[in-house]
């Protein structure tokens, strides 16, 4: 893990140097030269090398660098501001409820413009949801389950588990060694062209292939809890494991190649809804839902 993670951060300062984001943290510039921000983030790369674990500021750059990769594909949904605010708002209501309210730099809440049905989180605190999935749900208590889903996917830190999983960690150390002689005379476009096509690979790898089926279980659990602490009706996750049913019939792939079957973790989600006998107070959030 500890050599994964430092060659990952060096990545995402490039992508989004790179990529020209312009909203919110995300899309942030920096006034700083290329040459100044790779020599920055070399050096924490070569701090990181150091730790035996992974910081909360390592989770944040891996996850910028996965959220440039799929926003390199997607671009963002920018035809209603206001419904962004509204899921981020949702967000913040659940994360405030949590055992895990703080994060570094915060959860942000991106919507990419895709009639497609699916959602990703990486570990830094990035919930990308699509078009397709918000206008699926028919209240702001669906919404919050997609959002609690992924963010149990963060607090419990599955990606990181996963990139543990994929066992790189000599490719990674042979990476990381040939930087170090990049370093000292080689030019900053030849070495970021160098980070761009090692490490792309790898996090392409950890957004196509998802979670393990026990990964989605968890989070599918871990959102009913953070529901019930919130405030929400937990019945709302298994409103929206239904609609992805029958959605999954005429969808090719999605959430059909990243998860497991709906009718699997209708199963397992019934099991922990029962748990938590709830009131069920959704009709007051009915009138800000309809004006998002």
């Amino acid at each position: 893990m500890k050599k994964i993670l430092p060659v990952l951060c060096v990545f995402a300062f490039f992508c989004f140097y790179m990529l020209h984001f312009t909203a919110a943290d995300l899309w942030a510039q920096s006034s700083r030269n290329p040459q100044d921000l790779f020599d920055n983030a070399f050096d924490r790369m070569e701090e990181s090398f150091k730790r035996q674990e992974a910081t909360s500021v390592d989770s944040y750059y891996l996850g910028r660098a996965v959220t440039a990769n799929i926003l390199a594909t997607y671009k963002p949904y920018t035809a209603n501001p206001e419904l962004t605010r509204y899921l981020n708002r949702i967000c913040q209501t659940i994360v405030i409820n949590s055992i895990y309210p703080e994060l570094y730099n915060g959860y942000h809440v991106i919507i990419v413009d895709t009639p497609e049905f699916n959602a990703f989180a990486s570990p830094g605190g990035h919930i990308i949801i699509t078009r397709g999935l918000v206008e699926s749900a028919t209240s702001e208590d669906m919404l919050a389950a997609v959002i609690a889903h992924e963010l149990a996917h963060i607090m419990k830190k599955h990606s990181l588990s996963i990139i543990d999983d994929l066992r790189l960690h000599e490719e990674m150390s042979a990476m990381a060694d040939l930087a170090t002689a990049f370093a000292g005379n080689t030019a900053a476009a030849a070495r970021f062209a160098y980070f761009r096509n090692s490490v792309a690979a790898t996090v392409d790898a950890l957004v196509k292939n998802g979670y393990s089926p026990e990964q989605e279980f968890d989070a599918d659990s871990g959102a009913v809890e953070l529901l019930v602490a919130s405030g929400y009706n937990p019945a709302a996750l298994l409103e929206m494991l239904r609609i992805l049913q029958v959605v999954q019939r005429t969808q090719e792939g999605g959430f059909n190649t990243t998860h497991p079957s709906p009718a699997e973790r209708l199963r397992n989600a019934e099991e922990s809804v029962r748990q938590y006998p709830v009131q069920d107070t959704r009709s007051y959030r009915a009138p800000r839902f309809k004006n998002k």
